[in-house]
């Protein structure tokens, strides 16, 4: 018999080892409360990095993302398009990281990690896009722009204030899916545009509600960092845009964006399912049992 639920065991892990689940997170719910400047750095443009947080309870394999901002326009005007999609994942600070800098940001605690765990590049042909238009003109109340991210003893500027351009969906494939193990994440979009103009990553429910939406705890505020910051990051509501002058507590933001794919069961509800599986199995091979 011992035998016989060994393999009525075994039978029953293998039953729970295929991946589950189409949505792995999901705060599409776009406000206009904040637009943070996310591209990465070209010959004429320094890079800067948004980022916000999601949870993976178990290995899991990222196979699409979509995330919503605004398109602006440079200083010259024109048209602009699309011109390359970067897609890094962050762990969080102190993975894939030195020794904390001293004296640059108020801190380091929950934030990104120094360098990307992975990342996804168009211009690599790891992944495609493509883009819907949600609304022609779409203003946000403040905003996180070029030259607008500073270390110590600079850090609150209060954010730079509204911004308005055309609000998009950006759905990405990626065409080398990212295969992640279990553990906390930042995702991190960038979004190259012609003609000088910026993409700029709006801001989301926090908490995070609304149908279809998957709450986490605990659930990080996004964080923002350029050049010039590197490898420092700072908080975009707590840290940039601060505490009021009228007083009161700072404002945190989380960010627009989803990810879908396949992620395992965790190990400990495997288990539980396993014997069970097992249990109920043996009862009908021995009904004395």
């Amino acid at each position: 018999m011992r035998s016989v639920l060994i393999h009525l065991i075994s039978a029953g892990a293998a039953f729970v080892a295929p991946v589950s689940g189409a949505v792995i997170y999901n705060n599409l719910t776009p406000n206009n409360l904040m637009a943070v400047a996310s591209r990465p750095g070209t010959p004429s443009a320094f890079e800067i990095e948004a980022g916000d947080d999601f949870l993976l309870t178990g290995a899991g394999t990222i196979n699409s993302a979509s995330f919503v901002g605004l398109l602006v326009p440079g200083p010259t005007g024109g048209s602009i398009s699309i011109t390359d999609v970067v897609v890094e994942m962050y762990r969080v600070f102190p993975n894939d990281s030195g020794p904390p800098s001293v004296g640059r940001v108020p801190t380091r605690v929950n934030s990104p990690s120094d360098v990307a765990f992975a990342s996804r590049d168009s211009a690599a042909s790891d992944l495609s896009f493509n883009t819907s238009t949600l609304a022609a003109s779409f203003t946000a109340l403040n905003s996180v722009q070029p030259g607008g991210i500073h270390p110590i003893p600079n850090v609150q500027t209060n954010g730079n204030g509204p911004i308005t351009g055309q609000e998009v969906q950006i759905n990405v494939t990626f065409l080398t899916p990212f295969s992640l193990p279990a553990d906390h994440y930042f995702f991190v979009p960038q979004i190259s545009l012609s003609n000088g103009g910026t993409f700029y990553w709006l801001s989301a429910s926090r908490p995070i509600t609304g149908a279809g939406t998957t709450p986490i705890n605990p659930d990080l505020q996004s964080w923002t960092r350029d050049d010039a910051l590197d490898p420092d990051w700072l908080r975009i509501g707590t840290d940039i845009v601060g505490i009021p002058a009228a007083g009161g507590a700072a404002p945190t933001f989380n960010a627009a964006f989803s990810l879908d794919g396949t992620v395992a069961p965790e190990p400990s509800s495997a288990i539980l399912l396993a014997v069970g599986v097992a249990l109920l199995s043996l009862r009908k091979l021995l009904p004395n049992v």
